[in-house]
């Protein structure tokens, strides 16, 4: 170990803990040990502390425990310690550092609530950038990228680039690369995030570039997300410290970006990461820790060139990415998903309302398609003039001797993510309500609507390559053959929604697994049926059925029903025997149909989840983006926290929004006529097929009887509501019995 970097380390977290202890003693002066501390719309308490400690932060009183523990861990001889040949001192200064510094952030939000914004974006107009801790909405949703592989790890980068350009070029690489990149700290008065600003560069969670903060303290952000992971989606129990850290080695693929001098407090910080398994590597002449040990490989790499530093980042952490390469002249990944094209921006605009704009996967006999054929009908990009507006039907012709009608929803349902993830490219809706921009920058470096074609084709046979043998793609900008596109495609999607709408769990002897989400929740098994969509809202029976024809070892399994158990909970000895096996022999037996009675076990990915409310003699669900209190007592965080990670928990479901609808919700315990309550976003989401069940049930106001947010967020509140609406489930019996 060197002893320059012990020495440094080990003073900055002297420095770290003695300043937060200074900071803790002012502000307890000023407000008193019952001040609340928290991150905003967040669960976990200070989720750091909470997962290392165990110790619940609520209160400004309950800070001192963790800080004490703090200054516990700091290695009592500072000048004879970095002669010790092993990390254990260092790994305790550095762990003492990063918990004195969440506390330091979380007293930021009392002295200054508006220092950071609770938002995916920032406010570059108002000159508020940073965006601090995540609230759960965000981290959920981000999250759920973290599962299923398309966010493969983080560079948390501290410091500057030597000039915009530079910090441009590091960020595209690792967006290329599918990371995200978590911002903190500054070099003389400039950040990174600021660089890229001036760089003409979109920054937030969209984009993958999360300005966290300005100071070093702000990387605590970037660490305690990962630790969030671990306890959400992982179900790793707060306090088991030795477990979180090896999940977040293990599975978390995270390192640092040291940019510019190190000084003290930032070699503390590195030193607290190397807790995590996430190396440093710098830009500086800064000693290194070159031998295996706690990382996967090497723990702080020193005088990385700019030009070198993600490639080599990458290397260190021991991360395998794998990036399709499209060819075409603008970048490519999901980082740019989330980009946007403003008015100023705009080249062309398609669809959203300004002129009609739609997309439809057809199958065609294997002689009339001609594979990788990319065809423009009407006025291609460089036969206009910005801003401009053009009708737009982008048709894919796909044939194959596996090729499917099943299958063209699936295959339809990618265009969306597949043209956004292309750099200056924003695309919104599917089907008939697409929306699609271009910027002025992309056809600038080249881009062309037939690019448009090159893009789907390539990732088309890349992904879906073993159900089709050939595409080809037209793209139609005249009015007339958009019209007549628009006729045909409606049609067709009349005939599939009638087609699934009609399906129903008695109709099929065979389920499909999901077992997407086991990177993160390992006991965590979904069974999804024609009336029982995936929690997470993104798989249906179809979508399954077509994943394993596409990917027969895949994630999605046939399962045969078998005997059946239970008709009304919905319990079959097939989908049992599966379940036992695939949980790891942690579940035996769960019910589709009910929230009572072994409830099928729930993630942290799902979209909603429902409670029993006792006093109401029903059931409320809340959906992720509504942040409020619910009548259960919990906000979805808490709920998602406390039943997710893979446990069959009676009284509690998640289940995805399309699920609500669904004959079979929550049948088994009185299906639909349970809901007493849900929060008012997520009852306008869902209103029309809500309304069209209502009718179904013979209650045609039923919408009307089903309380929220503004009837009240407590059971007192609400059951006087429901008693004078005449709520059928005042008058059913007892749910729980």
């Amino acid at each position: 170990m060197s002893k320059l970097v012990a020495f440094a380390a080990i003073q900055g977290a002297y420095n770290i803990v003695s300043k937060a202890e200074g900071t803790y003693k002012r502000t307890l002066e000023k407000y008193g040990p019952d001040q609340k501390l928290e991150f905003p719309n967040t669960a976990y308490y200070l989720p750091i502390i909470y997962s290392i400690l165990g110790i619940p932060v609520k209160t400004l009183g309950d800070a001192q425990k963790p800080l004490e523990a703090a200054r516990k861990l700091l290695p009592a001889h500072i000048k004879n310690i970095y002669h010790l040949p092993y990390l254990g001192p260092l790994l305790d200064a550095g762990m003492a550092a990063i918990l004195a510094e969440e506390i330091v952030e979380a007293i930021r939000y009392v002295e200054d609530p508006d220092f950071y914004l609770v938002s995916e974006d920032i406010d570059e107009a108002s000159g508020k950038i940073w965006l601090g801790a995540a609230d759960d909405t965000i981290f959920r949703k981000r999250g759920i990228e973290f599962v299923d592989g398309t966010a493969p790890g983080f560079a948390a980068i501290v410091g500057t680039a030597p000039d915009p350009e530079t910090a441009k070029w590091i960020a595209e690489e690792y967006q290329k690369k599918n990371l995200y990149v978590f911002m903190a700290a500054n070099q003389n008065g400039t950040t990174f995030a600021e660089q890229l600003l001036a760089a003409g560069v979109q920054v937030g969670w969209k984009t993958r570039l999360v300005p966290y903060g300005p100071d070093i303290s702000a990387a605590v952000f970037a660490l305690g997300f990962a630790n969030r992971v671990a306890m959400a989606f992982g179900g790793v129990k707060p306090g088991d410290f030795k477990k979180i850290l090896l999940y977040d080695k293990d599975r978390i693929f995270a390192f640092v970006n040291a940019l510019g001098d190190v000084n003290a407090e930032w070699a503390a910080n590195a030193a607290g990461a190397v807790n995590w398994g996430f190396p440093t590597i710098a830009d500086t002449d800064i000693p290194e820790i070159l031998p295996t040990g706690v990382c996967t490989y090497e723990h702080v790499v020193a005088m990385v060139p700019h030009r070198e530093m993600p490639q080599r980042s990458v290397e260190v952490r021991g991360l395998k990415v794998t990036v399709a390469t499209v060819d075409i002249p603008v970048a490519y990944g999901p980082a740019f998903e989330g980009e946007r094209v403003r008015g100023e921006d705009i080249y062309l605009e398609a669809g959203g309302g300004r002129t009609p704009a739609v997309e439809w996967v057809t199958s065609k006999d294997m002689d009339e398609v001609e594979d990788g054929k990319s065809e423009i009908i009407g006025p291609e990009l460089d036969q206009i003039k910005p801003p401009a507006q053009l009708p737009l039907a982008i048709v894919a012709e796909v044939a194959g001797r596996k090729m499917q009608e099943d299958f063209e929803p699936i295959l339809e349902r990618q265009v969306h993510h597949l043209i956004n993830y292309a750099q200056g490219l924003m695309h919104i809706g599917q089907r008939d309500i697409a929306w699609l921009r271009i910027a002025k920058g992309a056809v600038e470096k080249g881009f062309r609507l037939s690019h448009i074609g090159k893009i789907l084709h390539a990732k088309f046979h890349q992904d879906f390559g073993a159900i089709f043998d050939k595409v080809q793609i037209k793209i139609y900008t005249e009015g007339k053959d958009v019209d007549e596109i628009l006729k045909k495609a409606r049609a067709i999607y009349k005939k599939r929604d009638d087609r699934i709408e009609g399906m129903t769990d008695e109709t099929t002897d065979t389920f499909y697994s999901c077992t997407l989400c086991q990177s993160f929740a390992p006991n965590h098994v979904c069974v999804i049926s024609p009336e029982r969509t995936g929690l997470c809202g993104a798989y249906n029976w179809m979508d399954c059925k077509a994943s394993f024809e596409i990917n027969p070892t895949g994630p999605n399994q046939p399962v045969p029903k078998g005997e059946t158990l239970d008709p009304k909970l919905g319990q079959w000895k097939g989908v049992n025997e599966f379940v036992f096996q695939a949980s790891r022999q942690k579940i035996d037996r769960y019910n589709f149909y009910s929230i009572m009675y072994d409830p099928m076990t729930t993630c942290g990915c799902c979209e909603c989840l429902a409670a029993v409310l006792p006093m109401c003699n029903g059931v409320m669900t809340v959906g992720r983006d509504y942040t409020g209190m619910t009548p259960c007592g919990m906000k979805f965080t808490t709920l998602a926290g406390t039943v997710g990670g893979g446990a069959v928990t009676p009284g509690f479901v998640g289940h995805s929004k399309y699920n609500i609808n669904q004959r079979k919700w929550l049948v088994g315990d009185g299906g639909i006529k349970r809901l007493v309550w849900m929060p008012s976003i997520l009852k306008e989401e869902i209103k029309e097929r809500l309304a069209k069940r209502g009718e179904e049930i013979g209650i045609p106001n039923f919408i009307e009887m089903i309380a929220d947010e503004t009837i009240g967020v407590t059971e007192e509140e609400i059951l006087p509501f429901l008693t004078e609406k005449n709520h059928p489930a005042v008058s059913m019996d007892p749910i729980i019995g």
